[in-house]
């Protein structure tokens, strides 16, 4: 008799109770940077969006700086549904076949916000876009991180100072021949052995954005950093679009909220620590800092034309002008 008062019991309780809650949809938001990088900063207040506008039914799991994927294996786990959420480079996208996004690394195409949102927002992206689709991946949204800088243990004044140097690049075609271009050896190297790879002298220098530099410490490993703003570090939010497309409807509105919100506080983010980080790298007293003079800037420019002379045959004279036309760039007559 006892034990059947407890069972009656214990179903009252649960009736009481209700039915039972759902499991919350999972998803993994893997990156390779820090968390107090603007893309951490970003992925963390996506999480607390995320889980907020959905009133819990979806948890995000963030894994910073490569703890759970690297350049080269994120992309794949993505496809494979291993991982949900990425914020890569936009140069990766070569392995994933979408060589069009290579074109943004063409040097000094966008080296100022205001033509870099405007590429980003023009309808051209919308076919661009599309080619990720075909391969299973979704854009949510483009982070602007900024206009590179050059960091070496020599000092990088003109383009001669490139000749012989090993260079670390991501995986883009274009940043291949840019550096080549230069002079230097091209190295592609996972962002989360970089530090490494610059301690050790795998490469002798790279490109980036001051807020990354600082971040990552790479001031305990590089002697020099020009200001030269020649490209662009531009971030793709990406989804598994198999994954995307499965969510309940009462789900997605509050993970486009948290997508747009997150976006906006990147953006914003991005800007003020990129400026912050250089007064820490200047602080540091590690680095060696030059501003390049116009005469300087104009002499890169004449240097790195030919790269998109030489890219024409990989994407098309009229593929190259359109980009052009959207981002507003007007090719300098050297």
């Amino acid at each position: 008799m006892k034990r059947l008062a407890l069972a009656l019991a214990a179903m009252v309780t649960l009736a009481l109770a209700g039915p039972a809650l759902a499991d919350p949809i999972v998803i993994k938001f893997s990156h390779v940077v820090t968390p107090d990088a603007p893309k951490g900063k970003a992925a963390l207040l996506f999480k607390q969006l995320a889980e907020k506008y959905t009133d819990g039914k979806v948890s995000v799991e963030v894994y910073p700086n490569s703890s759970l994927y690297k350049d080269k294996e994120e992309l794949e786990a993505l496809q494979l549904g291993s991982v949900q959420l990425l914020a890569p480079s936009i140069s990766k996208f070569g392995p994933l076949g979408v060589k069009e996004f290579d074109v943004f690394d063409l040097p000094f195409l966008m080296t100022d916000d205001a033509h870099a949102r405007q590429m980003m927002a023009s309808p051209m992206m919308g076919d661009l876009n599309k080619k990720l689709e075909d391969k299973g991946v979704e854009p949510l949204a483009y982070w602007d991180n900024g206009a590179h800088v050059y960091t070496a243990n020599v000092p990088l004044i003109m383009p001669d100072d490139f000749k012989g140097l090993k260079m670390r690049i991501q995986g883009s075609k274009v940043l291949d021949a840019v550096a080549r271009q230069l002079g230097a050896i091209p190295q592609i190297i996972a962002f989360g052995e970089l530090y490494q790879a610059l301690q050790t002298g795998v490469a002798d220098g790279e490109d980036n954005v001051p807020s990354n530099i600082s971040t990552q410490k790479l001031y305990d490993v590089q002697k020099y950093l020009t200001v030269s703003h020649h490209g662009r570090l531009t971030y793709s939010l990406i989804t598994n679009k198999k994954f995307w497309d499965s969510l309940p409807a009462d789900v997605r509105p509050g993970l486009d909220r948290a997508v747009k919100e997150s976006t906006a506080f990147f953006n914003d983010t991005a800007a003020k620590d990129n400026e912050t980080a250089m007064e820490t790298i200047k602080a540091t007293g590690k680095m060696e800092i030059h501003v390049q003079t116009e005469a300087e800037k104009q002499a890169w420019i004449a240097a790195l034309m030919p790269v998109h002379k030489e890219m024409q045959s990989r994407f098309g004279k009229d593929f190259i002008e359109r980009i052009y036309k959207a981002s507003g760039f007007v090719p300098p007559q050297i």
